[in-house]
């Protein structure tokens, strides 16, 4: 089934949309066009693969999972509280990074050359780990000593230039690195940046926590496109995690709703450049916090980084 042609299933705020709009409103949300899409579950312990219709596929218990890809080789890697996993459709472990004791990893990524990388609070650190889970380059961050393990970092990518992009959350500011780890610059965001990811022509995509918005930046840290809180009619951003940049200009947020918010709104949605919403999930029976997600019927191989997330 195509995701044009699939519909999903209506949810809670599905029939909410019924009672406040009449049926004619359900049936264009319904008709909207869905995706398959891998996601973190965080307070939900899992890792998900899900149907353009809905249904779960595939599902992986994990501690706190934050960051999660699925491979060329169809594999999927997945970071959570302790460590990081590249996992077969069919469960087996094939790669594990076991983090020290008393560190948190909120995030992960696959690089072109067979290495993960890894960012860790607590050590607070970058690792690039290779094929048999030893660290094979180790990038040290600097952080304020008032800030505790938990609050230190959330997001991280590497560019294909070899800089990487990290978020301070504690600190509220995105910081560039050099190949070698040297600070190139430091961005201020509002709220606490839980993701930042390098686009085309040195654009970055920041999702800012509980800045309730999402931000991108041109090369010269110009603000080119925001969605703000109170953007989307009906739909608060509470603490925004996870996004990706759609090859059609669309991008998808994830819309953490935990502390205090869990089941009270869609999950993620995704919307235009125009901030009109033309998709979203909302399914609170089988899902917490989704807090970071790829849309699986979106082309490229996520180590060569043809993937914005």
């Amino acid at each position: 089934m195509s995701p044009a042609s699939s519909v999903p299933r209506p949810h809670a705020s599905v029939w909410r949309t019924v009672l406040r709009f009449g049926f004619a409103a359900f049936l264009s949300v319904a008709a909207r066009a869905a995706h398959p899409f891998l996601c973190c579950d965080h307070n939900g312990g899992k890792v998900c693969v899900v149907s353009a219709a809905g249904a779960i596929e595939w599902e992986y218990a994990c501690k706190l999972p934050q960051d999660c890809w699925r491979l060329a080789n169809g594999n999927y890697l997945f970071c959570f509280v302790s460590g990081a996993l590249e996992v077969t459709p069919d469960k087996k472990v094939v790669w594990e990074y076991k983090a020290p004791d008393k560190v948190e990893v909120h995030s992960c990524q696959p690089l072109p050359n067979g290495r993960v990388m890894v960012l860790e609070c607590g050590t607070s650190r970058i690792v690039e780990v290779d094929r048999n889970g030893k660290v094979a380059k180790e990038i040290k961050l600097v952080t304020l000593p008032t800030i505790g393990a938990h609050g230190q970092f959330r997001g991280a990518r590497k560019a294909s230039n070899g800089h990487y992009f990290v978020c301070f959350k504690g600190e509220g500011k995105i910081v560039e690195l050099a190949g070698d780890g040297r600070v190139l610059r430091e961005i201020k965001v509002p709220g606490d940046p839980h993701e930042v990811v390098p686009l085309p022509k040195g654009h970055l995509l920041v999702s800012c926590g509980d800045g309730h918005r999402v931000i991108e930046f041109d090369k010269h840290l110009k603000v080119v496109w925001e969605l703000a809180e109170n953007d989307l009619p009906g739909n608060p951003l509470r603490l925004t995690t996870g996004c990706q940049r759609l090859p059609n200009g669309n991008t998808v947020v994830c819309n953490y709703l935990g502390h205090g918010h869990i089941g009270e709104q869609p999950q993620f949605f995704e919307v235009t450049p125009g901030k009109k919403v033309v998709w979203q999930f909302d399914d609170h029976a089988h899902f917490k916090t989704i807090n970071q997600i790829q849309l699986l019927d979106v082309p490229g191989n996520a180590a060569k980084g043809e993937l914005h997330r």
